[in-house]
């Protein structure tokens, strides 16, 4: 199912840990209209880009699979809110991330994690934090801006 011009219903709902835990993953109503929000970040940020493809690693994530991969128990993904993406044809990971930084694409958290950039937004009518990470491993603390 299309939900943007680039952007599918499956791609940002496809789970390897889902398939290989043989865990449910199926987003319900409310969730596929939030990962409707995060497609339009999507579409904005692959703009920015230079219309440059995105290859999307982590759209929505039961809390079973959150679980399963180690996520934050009030990660965004959960609520089908948040993505974790690259754009190779743009650049590296930090060069994507700096550059949503210097847009005026709306989000809650833009986390630049190791080997990928992680985008949240919060429910529509609610403000977002424009709050920008960096984490540098799965143990390391998150440090405040986009570093390399």
């Amino acid at each position: 199912m299309t939900i943007s011009e680039h952007f599918t219903l499956e791609e940002l709902s496809f789970s390897e840990a889902a398939a290989r835990f043989g865990l449910d993953n199926a987003p319900g109503r409310i969730v596929i209209t939030n990962l409707g929000l995060v497609a339009a970040a999507l579409e904005k940020i692959r703009t920015l880009l230079g219309d440059r493809p995105i290859a999307v690693h982590s759209g929505y994530r039961s809390v079973e699979v959150n679980r399963a991969v180690g996520g934050v128990l009030t990660s965004a993904h959960c609520h089908g809110l948040a993505c974790d993406f690259v754009c190779p044809a743009f650049g590296t990971s930090l060069e994507v991330a700096l550059a949503i930084l210097k847009s005026d694409i709306e989000y809650d958290q833009l986390i630049l994690e190791y080997g990928w950039v992680h985008i949240g937004l919060v429910q529509k009518g609610l403000l977002s934090r424009r709050e920008a990470l960096t984490k540098r491993s799965k143990l390391a603390a998150y440090e405040s801006g986009i570093r390399a």
